[in-house]
């Protein structure tokens, strides 16, 4: 069977056959037009200047015949070029819809399964739908995210400074952002709270590159906004991915669609918790899952394992834990959706927002 673009390229050759039909048969014709020789005569009296006069006059109407002819011929030739043209536009739209048409019926497929959104927004930068997720032993919820834009996403500093913190509701706000969702982890000083190890803020390396150790992972958004993420021992290699934002934490969940490893230390400490994952699906769209925990106390909540295991039964390629416990936090339209096992909403140095 033809891919997309093999059929789109059929189409447009049959749409312009016509068109070069004509533009051959132009260059081919043979249309000759004869310019009139003149000659006097002073000795040939009156007879031959009329005999002259009279093949000048043929000739000329002549030469006009065949302008004539040629004009005709060119607006043939024009009017074949705007009809294949028209054509031309209305089939590669058709092949355009076509070639579309596996990814929207994927995007159903993926949807269902989640149930029916009990929030959505949609605009020309963004497609955001928002479900309830309940499992066995825990409740939560997912945000599936299509990034149509460079606008559509970005993350940001709490409070714009490094070393300093919000709650994701605050930021939100701030920024007049749709959604938001909480990031990578922290580290604290007597100074500040400080996103931990590598950050990428706007493309660039905020405090510089820190080579993966014990089992931490970056996790960003590419310039091509694809979701990107993984151990990396030289910032050469994360170059390569072209990271437009990303923080880090620990561990990855999924590769492939293939579940990870999970580090001892966190199948147990602690086992189950408010949790926040990040996904993508093998047409880049993302799924963000926030679980409840009602307290710190490891009793509530999702393990990294079930977590694994819904993400592959919603088709999710690649996955990795951010932050979670009282710093999981889910807001839409300026309010928080998900419970804080905090009780109330924890200050945090990165957060994730979602723009209209």
């Amino acid at each position: 069977m033809a891919n997309p673009v093999q059929l789109m390229n059929r189409l447009f050759l049959l749409a312009c056959a016509p068109f070069l039909g004509g533009l051959l048969w132009l260059f081919t014709m043979q249309t000759n037009v004869a310019v009139p020789q003149l000659h006097s005569s002073l000795a040939g009296g009156g007879n031959a200047a009329g005999t002259g006069i009279g093949g000048i006059s043929a000739k000329l109407e002549q030469a006009q015949d065949a302008a004539g002819q040629t004009k005709s011929v060119i607006e043939k030739f024009y009017q074949m070029y705007e009809q294949s043209s028209v054509v031309t536009a209305e089939l590669l739209k058709t092949a355009a819809l076509q070639a579309a048409r596996p990814a929207a019926v994927y995007d159903m497929r993926v949807t269902a399964k989640l149930g029916t959104p009990i929030k959505q927004a949609s605009s020309g930068n963004i497609e955001l739908k928002l479900f309830n997720l309940d499992g066995d032993r825990y409740n939560g919820y997912a945000l599936k995210v299509n990034l149509k834009t460079d606008k559509a996403m970005k993350m940001v500093l709490g409070k714009d400074k490094l070393g300093s913190s919000e709650t994701t509701l605050d930021a939100a706000r701030r920024y007049g952002a749709v959604a938001g969702v909480n990031a990578g982890g922290f580290a604290d000083d007597n100074t500040g709270r400080y996103p931990l190890n590598t950050t990428v803020l706007a493309g660039k390396y905020l405090t510089g590159f820190f080579p993966s150790r014990n089992d931490e992972t970056f996790i960003g958004i590419s310039t091509s906004r694809k979701l990107i993420g993984g151990k990396f021992s030289k910032q050469e290699d994360l170059d390569k991915l072209s990271p437009a934002f990303g923080s880090t934490f620990v561990p990855v969940l999924l590769k492939g669609g293939v579940k990870q490893p999970i580090p001892a230390q966190w199948q147990t400490s602690p086992a189950r918790a408010a949790r926040t994952v990040v996904g993508n699906y093998k047409h880049d769209q993302l799924l963000f899952i926030v679980t409840d925990g009602y307290d710190e106390s490891g009793n509530s909540g999702a393990t990294l394992a079930e977590l694994q295991d819904k993400m592959v039964s919603l088709g999710i390629k690649d996955a990795y834990n951010l932050d979670g416990g009282g710093s999981s936090t889910l807001v839409w339209e300026g309010q928080v959706i998900n419970r804080p096992s905090d009780g109330k909403l924890r200050p945090l140095a990165t957060h994730y927002l979602f723009f209209r």
